[in-house]
């Protein structure tokens, strides 16, 4: 979709229509965005939210307003970058362990992880900072009042909106765990003329008021509509009855942090993306670990272009899993995992003619010293781009809603590494750099991403959901337009595959020939056919002005809304 205005690319139509709303009332690419955002926590359920986490990564141009907003203190370095004719900052809003977390949280007497307790009970919670991220990137960087931006996301759950027949199968297959719980039973399902609850049907109207009273709060007093009055109190007395950790003083302890954005070059062009706990590091990583291999000439999708993609892949996610978390004093030096000495040690490990499974892979070089997410991206007249990130974790997070407050709980905790060596809900095997502790945020894949031309000028804001599929699907998006010079359309719809180490698997999607997958299975990959991977939905600003959406096809009921 073309504009000559600004554009929204969002999981869904109503909430990137209720982002264009800012837009043409004079907003920038932070308020459409935030009211994007928003709008998803009333639209879009399974992932949209208030009680969960994300990441943000925004370029605008001109100068910063923040340090006259307060946001950049006095004396404080700034963590705003110059790119181009502008500035670009991340704000980082993922969920934190409660104060009253511990590493052995999830283990049972025999050292096992168990997993219900993990994914579907209140200790599963993280400390929610989609509320205090999406308030300070608007006060900071938006031009609208609050109040306006949020009024489309109050009017959604006020007066309610047809149900989508994607959201009304997404209610159906998570019945057995919404109904567990008789708040979220309350919210999202009807009651049939035999007395059993069942999900709304396409068409049918779903209205949210409270909900709507708690957006209210949050209109009228920011992040504080949250983090302390009625809905901290409610949410507070859910963990205190029901076995969960989270206090008030964990609501009122937790900020959303201005980070500078990761930078790295890439063929020529500019990318800007999340540092950890973000999954930005191991995007750029695994772009520098291919940049030199002749992409252009074996192809798109060939078996010669795919394989040391793969290979990179599990190079890159080895390192993800072992030596990533979130930062802090004793972590590993970030800047040594990009610098080319380190990225070429460890593409010699590539065999250009085989795949070597785990066990085989040689030992890492020496450092030196020194399914659920929803994306968005939105890209306004002036050129501003936004590429935001939010979750739950898994669909629906861990299906347990707030009394009295409409809005569902996520499950990051099991993003931790709850045991070295065992896998999460997405197979991901990590290590003790991710453990949990208090205060500490877990590791993630989300790697919202802004591309910028070689001249400095903004071009591509880009993401996308997937839990561990993520940096592989924005890798794949990014290699097809920036060197197999595909339009943004065809970028994101073409197949793509994804591996992660362990399990020693190559995923793919439909779409890849019986040539190829033969040539890969002789080079000694396994590879097995996958669901839809992620759902990237993009803009770009054109060169001759304006701005352009490319919506994935594998999310049909994503749209794009503009100016």
């Amino acid at each position: 979709m073309l504009s000559s205005g600004g554009i929204v690319a969002a999981q869904e139509g109503l909430a990137a229509e209720a982002g264009a709303r800012q837009l043409r009332a004079g907003g920038n690419a932070v308020d459409a965005a935030v009211a994007t955002a928003f709008a998803l926590a009333v639209t879009h359920p399974p992932a949209g939210n208030l009680g969960g986490g994300g990441f943000l990564v925004l370029w605008l141009p001109g100068a910063s307003p923040a340090r006259g907003r307060g946001c950049l203190p006095a004396g404080v370095s700034s963590p705003e970058r110059s790119i181009g004719r502008g500035f670009a900052v991340a704000v980082n809003f993922r969920e934190e362990a409660p104060h009253a977390a511990t590493a052995g949280m999830f283990l049972r007497s025999d050292g096992s992880v168990d997993r219900q307790r993990a994914t579907s009970s209140l200790l599963s919670v993280g400390v929610p900072g989609s509320v205090a991220g999406l308030t300070l990137s608007q006060r900071c960087y938006g031009r609208l009042p609050l109040a306006t931006v949020l009024a489309p996301a109050i009017a959604l759950a006020d007066n309610g909106f047809p149900v989508s027949p994607a959201l009304s199968a997404a209610l159906t297959d998570a019945a057995p765990r919404l109904l567990a719980d008789p708040t979220a039973c309350g919210l999202f399902y009807r009651t049939d003329p035999q007395g059993r609850p069942r999900a709304p049907r396409p068409g049918e109207r779903l209205r949210q008021p409270l909900l709507a009273r708690t957006l209210r709060r949050i209109a009228l007093d920011g992040d504080r509509g949250f983090s302390s009055g009625p809905v901290a109190s409610a949410l507070a007395r859910l963990m205190a009855e029901r076995g969960g950790l989270i206090t008030t003083a964990d609501l009122q302890r937790y900020r959303a942090r201005l980070e500078a954005p990761l930078v790295r070059r890439f063929r020529g062009q500019t990318l800007l993306t999340m540092p950890p706990p973000g999954g930005g590091l191991t995007l750029l990583q695994l772009l520098a670990l291919v940049e030199p291999f002749p992409l252009e000439s074996t192809g798109l999708n060939s078996a010669r272009t795919l394989h040391p993609l793969v290979e990179a892949m599990n190079l890159a996610y080895r390192d993800r899993n072992d030596l990533l978390g979130d930062p802090g004093p004793a972590s590993t030096p970030l800047r040594p995992l990009l610098e080319e000495p380190y990225i070429a040690a460890l593409r010699a490990r590539i065999d250009p003619d085989r795949h070597r499974p785990p066990a085989a892979l040689p030992l890492r070089p020496p450092l030196a010293e020194g399914t659920n997410t929803t994306h968005l991206s939105v890209a306004d007249r002036k050129g501003g781009l936004v590429a935001l990130t939010t979750t739950l974790n898994l669909p629906f997070g861990n299906a347990i809603a707030v009394p009295e407050a409409g809005f569902l709980l996520n499950n990051e905790m099991d993003d931790f590494t709850a045991s070295p060596g065992q896998p999460n809900a997405f197979g991901l095997v990590q290590g003790p750099a991710n453990a949990i502790a208090p205060g500490r945020r877990p590791l993630s894949s989300m790697a919202p991403t802004l591309v910028f031309r070689s001249d400095g000028t903004p071009w591509i804001a880009t993401g996308s959901p997937g839990g561990s599929r993520i940096t592989t699907t924005l890798a794949q998006v990014l290699l097809n337009r920036l060197v197999h010079g595909r339009n943004l359309a065809t970028s994101v719809a073409a197949p793509r595959v994804h591996s992660q180490l362990w399990p020693d698997v190559l995923s793919h999607e439909e779409g890849l020939s019986p040539d190829t997958i033969r040539l890969l299975e002789t080079m000694g990959h396994s590879l097995r056919l996958s669901p839809a991977m992620g759902a990237a939905h993009s803009v770009e600003v054109r060169l001759e002005g304006g701005s352009s959406a490319a919506i994935d096809p594998r999310r049909p009921e994503g749209a794009a809304a503009v100016e």
